[in-house]
């Protein structure tokens, strides 16, 4: 398994057996033992070299996640041996700009012997890692709907318009759809929960994105609230997003006539994930760090 990663990565026989300190004709064994015992064909050659089949794809992702669990395995004894516990966690890149990272922070510090990892990504590849045991936990906007996970609501978050203090939206109570389609808007990538939320709420009352005037797309939220400050143009971002700017009075969000957009931020984990106790520990810290006084 090891060699038809390396053979996935390179491409190659040869460059895949100096990778792993092997001679090619070893490396040819090792992939026709692999396919003698799968039954299936796991490489084709092509032009900018080898090439996997559909089976190939389907063993790589079960390779992956063998090499994962067998790294968390060595991961969990030493840190048994060592009472420590590592936790590695993915943030989509909407959690990453509110009180999430910072109550995983207060959690840590708190916890004698924990070390926390954070890794942003979208939430189609949190799922992917999560599912192939590269994550322990995953903090998404969504609620799963693979049978492997579990999840617990985290908080209920909600799409507010976001404008520059000096703008004159800014002096009104809300905003309607029709001051929005007047406006230059900065969104977030089509892939992202926020941008797919607003849509389908448009879609709800027969209203299209395309009517809208999107000046620039950007997957980096602090990038975008940066860019309305500057008066670049207004947007639509999770209210929890936007929590700091507004307490230091940097910003002004509105709600959006006729749109309702609710969402819940989960915790995901896998089924097989026996540590009540730390979802729990993470609660209390998220709960405490979203409840303090400023």
């Amino acid at each position: 398994l090891y060699t038809l990663m390396a053979v996935a990565e390179k491409k190659s026989f040869t460059r895949a057996a100096e990778a792993l300190s092997l001679t090619q004709p070893a490396v040819s064994n090792h992939i026709n033992a692999l396919e003698a015992e799968l039954g299936a064909k796991l490489f084709l050659r092509g032009k900018g070299g080898l090439k996997l089949t559909k089976e190939g794809e389907i063993a790589l992702r079960y390779a992956r996640r063998l090499r994962a669990m067998c790294d968390k395995l060595k991961r969990d004894v030493a840190d048994a041996q060592r009472q420590l516990t590592k936790l590695r966690v993915g943030i989509t890149h909407t959690s990453e700009s509110n009180e999430v990272a910072e109550a995983l922070a207060r959690y840590s510090s708190q916890t004698p012997g924990m070390n926390i990892t954070i890794v942003s990504e979208t939430i189609n590849n949190l799922y992917d890692m999560l599912e192939s045991y590269e994550l322990d936990l995953a903090i998404v906007d969504a609620t799963p709907r693979n049978p492997d996970f579990r999840s617990l609501i985290l908080d209920t978050d909600y799409l507010v318009c976001v404008v520059p203090n000096q703008h004159p939206l800014a002096k009104k109570a809300m905003v309607t759809l029709a001051e929005l389609r007047e406006e230059q808007l900065i969104l977030r990538l089509p892939k992202s929960g926020t941008r797919n939320l607003f849509v389908s709420h448009l879609r709800s009352i027969n209203q299209s994105i395309d009517d809208f005037n999107v000046i620039m797309e950007i997957d980096n939220i602090a990038t975008i609230k940066d860019c309305i400050r500057k008066d670049l143009g207004i947007s639509i971002l999770p209210h929890s997003a936007c929590m700091d700017e507004l307490r230091k009075g940097k910003i002004t969000v509105l709600p959006i006539e006729n749109l309702t957009m609710v969402r819940e931020t989960n915790i995901v984990y896998h089924k097989d994930f026996d540590h009540m106790d730390i979802l729990d520990e993470i609660l209390k810290a998220y709960n405490s760090t979203m409840h303090r006084e400023y």
